[in-house]
């Protein structure tokens, strides 16, 4: 299946190409180095609030990267390749979608979070901008009290809601759904809000767990925000004309870094241990 995916990509994007549009995957800013942080950020990541998620409940809900092991090694290969792509282009801001609900793109989005911070130099935020149906919370085992999109509506700060894992991930959660998302995500308090946060805090990325492009508007309207997206697809689930659609419209706001195809199993007895429920990563674009 996921070789099927890849290869119907491929073809639905040759012919966009053959027909002379415009793709902007390749229009990436040129390569710079990631601002470092200053002593006033680091302090800033110190105030938040530290939160310890439970071990068994992150299992429980599949975010298995926190600790790292054979179970994380696909969101570590997943993490290396969009880390070397994010910085040979100088971007800083990347969302994670799908074309429906129930791809997975939430536990996913987690997960790469988790592998990133089990670097201790890298410095990522991951922000719940699926603001319908928010669910990072919940896989957290979090029912109340964090609403990020308070933040960005302007009504407080980001450290008055954000929560810390360890010293280096900061997390923006909502836990409970918004009114009228698309028009608070395309307001101009939310863009300032953007450059506040790094402003502050000076994260060498940012993660957006975005709305499923095929249901609202949501995405398309914070595309105008980020520099790059990853495509999630499920197996058996996701048609090959729901991926093309889905990657076509946000071709022409942002720039696709690729798909990643969730919920299939395979195993790897080369290297002494299978990958579970399983993450295959489209790598026909992926750096």
């Amino acid at each position: 299946m996921a070789e099927r995916i890849r290869d119907a990509i491929a073809k639905a994007r040759a012919a966009r190409m053959g027909q002379g549009g415009a793709d902007r995957r390749a229009l990436g800013a040129a390569p710079q180095t990631l601002t470092l942080r200053a002593g006033p950020a680091g302090a800033a990541w110190s105030a938040l609030s530290p939160l310890e998620p439970s071990p068994v409940g992150l299992r429980t809900n599949r975010v298995v990267a926190r600790e790292g092991g054979a179970e994380s090694a696909p969101f570590d290969m997943l993490r290396t390749k969009i880390l070397q792509q994010m910085r040979s282009n100088g971007w800083t801001r990347l969302a994670i979608t799908s074309p429906s609900a129930g791809c997975g793109k939430s536990t996913i989005a987690l997960n790469l979070a988790f592998s990133l911070a089990r670097q201790e130099e890298i410095y990522p935020i991951l922000l719940e901008a699926d603001l319908r149906r928010p669910s990072l919370a919940k896989l957290l085992d979090i029912e109340a009290g964090p609403q990020v999109s308070e933040v960005f509506a302007g009504r407080a700060e980001f450290s008055d809601y954000a929560l810390r894992v360890g010293p280096n991930l900061a997390l923006g959660l909502n836990t409970k759904p918004v009114d009228h998302p698309a028009e608070l995500i395309q307001s101009r308090t939310s863009g300032e809000t953007l450059k506040r946060i790094e402003a502050i805090y000076q994260p060498d990325l940012i993660i957006f767990d975005t709305a499923p492009v095929l249901v609202s508007d949501d995405t398309l309207a914070l595309a105008a925000y980020v520099d790059c997206v990853l495509i999630v697809a499920a197996t058996e689930e996701t048609t090959i004309k729901e991926i093309d659609i889905c990657e076509r419209e946000l071709a022409e706001r942002t720039n696709v870094m690729g798909v990643v195809v969730n919920k299939f199993r395979f195993s790897g007895p080369e290297y002494g241990y299978g990958y579970g429920y399983g993450y295959g990563y489209g790598e026909e674009n992926a750096g």
